[in-house]
C-alpha cells in the first residue's frame, strides 16, 4: 500500500551501502552541494547535465547545462516579477497620477484593479506562448516573452499622466498591464519546461526551484528599488517624475535577460511528431493531469498572494502596524522563503515531490489557523513569528511545484499543458486572492476570515495531490 501511494521507485536506491536516515542525509547533502558546484565551476555543469540519460523516442539526449543556460532559463522570472513588485509598491502614486478621483480609496482600488486585470490575462499568455514553445521551440517562447515584458515595462516609464493626456493615460496603462499579463503567462511555464528538459532527473527539483526563487526575488527587488526611489526623493519629486525610475531600471534587467537568451542552445527543440494544435492535443491526451495540476496550483496562487501581498495591508489595517513594520515583516518572510526553496526542492529529489507537497499542504491545514492568529494578534513580534511559519510552509510548496509542473505532461504538448494548468489557477485564484481577503474580513467581520480561505484551498489542493502520479527521478514522459 505504501509503495503504491508514494510511487514505484525507491528514492534511496542510488546510495549504495546506505539506508534509512543515513541514505537520506547523503542524498540531501549531495543535492545541496550541487548549488555550490554551479557557482564554483561556472562553466559547463556536467553534474546536472542529462547527457548520459536515455533519450525519449523521437528526441536526442539533452545538451550539457552551462551557467548561461541556467541563468537564461531562470532570470526571466526575476524580470517579470520585478515589474509587479515595483508597480505594487508605487500603486498609491499611480492612483494619483492616472486615476484622479474624489475618493483616494477609489483611485487606489482602480490602480490595484489594473494589477488584477493583468493576472486575468495570464491564461491568454499561457495559450499563446505554450503554442509557440511546442510548435516552434522553447527558446523562442522564452525570448519573445522576455522581449514583450521588457518593452512594456519601459513603456510604462514613458507614459504621460492623466494631467497631460487625460483619459488616454489610464487606457494606455491598462493596455501595457494587459501585455505584461500575457508575457508573464508565458514566461514561468516556458522557463520551467526549458530547464526541466535539460536537467538530469536526480537534480531536476533543485534546478527548477530557481524559477520560483527568481519570481519571488524579482518581487523583492522591485519593492526594494521602489522603496529606494521613494527614500531618496521628496514626495513632490516622486509624483512628478521619480515613479518612472524603477521602470527604466528594469531595462537593465531586461537587456541582460535578452542577451542571455539570444542564440541560446539547449535540449532539442522538437520531437518527431508535432500536433497542429498542441493545446487541443494536450486536453485529448492529458486532460486528467491538466485538471490535477490546476487544482494543485490553487494553493500556490491563493497562499502566495494572500500571505505576501494582501497581508501587508492586513497588518497595517487590522493589526495597526506601521507601513515600515509591515514591510519589514513581509520582506523577512520572503527572504526566508527564498532561502528554503532550494532546500525543500533538494529534499524532494530524494524522498519524492508528493511527500513534500503533502507535508506542506497538511501544514497549512493544521497550522494555518494558529499561525494566522499570531499574525492578527496586533504585535510586530507575533506577526513576524506567524509570517515566518507561513514562509516555511510556502517555501516547501513553491520549491517543489515547478518540477511537478514539468513532470506530468508529454513533451510534444508540455509547454501548452503546463502553461494552461498553471496560469488558469494562478491567474484567477492568485490574482483575486487579495480582493477575497478584503471581502472576507469585511463581510465576516472576523480578522480570521483569510485563514479559513487558506485552509479550505489547501484541503482541495491536497486531495488533488493525493491523486497525482509522482515521477520524481524518472525521465520526463
Amino acid at each position: 500500500m505504501q509503495r503504491a501511494f508514494w510511487g514505484a521507485r525507491d528514492p534511496f536506491s542510488c546510495v549504495p551501502g546506505t539506508a534509512g536516515a543515513a541514505g537520506r542525509a547523503v542524498q540531501v547533502w549531495a543535492s545541496l552541494n550541487a548549488v555550490r558546484s554551479v557557482l564554483h565551476r561556472g562553466a559547463v555543469m556536467t553534474s546536472l547535465a542529462d547527457a548520459g540519460a536515455a533519450a525519449a523516442p523521437g528526441q536526442a539526449a539533452p545538451a550539457p547545462l552551462s551557467l548561461r543556460l541556467v541563468l537564461a532559463g531562470s532570470i526571466g522570472n526575476t524580470l517579470e516579477w520585478y515589474d509587479f513588485g515595483a508597480y505594487g509598491f508605487l500603486a498609491a502614486i499611480f492612483a494619483r497620477n492616472f486615476f484622479p478621483a474624489d475618493s483616494g480609496f477609489a483611485a487606489l482600488l482602480a490602480a490595484y484593479g489594473m494589477m488584477a486585470a493583468s493576472f486575468l490575462m495570464r491564461p491568454v499568455g499561457g495559450v499563446i506562448f505554450g503554442h509557440i514553445g511546442d510548435r516552434y521551440g522553447r527558446r523562442h517562447a522564452l525570448y519573445l516573452s522576455a522581449a514583450l515584458m521588457c518593452v512594456s515595462t519601459v513603456a510604462i516609464g514613458l507614459l504621460p499622466t492623466y494631467a497631460t493626456a487625460g483619459m488616454a493615460a489610464p487606457i494606455l496603462l491598462l493596455a501595457l498591464r494587459l501585455l505584461q499579463g500575457v508575457s508573464i503567462g508565458g514566461e514561468y511555464s516556458s522557463s520551467v519546461v526549458f530547464l526541466a528538459e535539460s536537467a538530469k532527473p536526480r537534480w531536476r527539483g533543485l534546478l527548477l526551484s530557481l524559477c520560483s526563487m527568481g519570481a519571488m526575488g524579482g518581487t523583492m527587488l522591485g519593492s526594494l528599488v521602489g522603496a529606494a526611489t521613494a527614500s531618496f526623493l521628496s514626495q513632490d519629486e516622486l509624483i512628478a517624475w521619480g515613479w518612472r525610475m524603477p521602470f527604466f531600471v528594469g531595462l537593465l534587467l531586461g537587456g541582460t535577460t535578452l542577451w542571455l537568451r539570444h542564440g541560446l542552445q539547449s535540449a532539442p527543440e522538437r520531437s518527431t511528431e508535432q500536433p497542429r494544435s498542441p493545446l487541443l492535443q494536450a486536453f485529448a491526451d492529458d486532460w486528467r493531469a491538466i485538471v490535477i495540476c490546476a487544482v494543485i496550483n490553487l494553493a500556490g496562487g491563493v497562499n502566495t498572494y494572500t500571505l505576501f501581498v494582501y497581508l501587508v495591508t492586513y497588518m497595517e489595517q487590522v493589526d495597526g502596524l506601521s507601513p515600515g513594520s509591515a514591510l519589514q515583516v513581509n520582506t523577512a518572510s520572503m527572504v526566508v522563503a527564498v532561502v528554503l526553496m532550494p532546500m525543500f526542492a533538494a529534499l524532494s529529489d530524494v524522498i519524492g515531490r508528493k511527500r513534500v507537497l503533502v507535508a506542506s499542504l497538511l501544514g497549512f491545514i493544521l497550522f494555518g489557523w494558529p499561525l494566522f492568529r499570531l499574525v492578527s494578534g496586533g504585535t510586530e513580534e507575533g506577526a513576524m513569528l506567524g509570517q515566518l511559519g507561513f514562509a516555511v510552509l510556502i517555501s516547501a510548496y513553491t520549491g517543489v511545484s515547478p518540477a511537478v509542473l514539468a513532470e506530468l505532461f508529454k513533451r510534444a504538448t508540455r509547454c501548452s499543458a503546463a502553461a494552461v494548468s498553471n496560469n488558469v489557477s494562478r491567474g484567477i485564484a492568485g490574482g483575486t486572492a487579495p480582493m477575497v481577503g478584503v471581502y472576507l474580513v469585511s463581510g465576516l467581520h472576523d480578522p480570521m476570515g483569510p485563514a479559513l480561505y487558506i485552509i479550505c484551498i489547501a484541503l482541495i489542493s491536497l486531495i488533488a495531490t493525493l491523486c497525482m502520479t509522482d515521477r520524481t527521478r524518472l525521465p520526463l514522459p
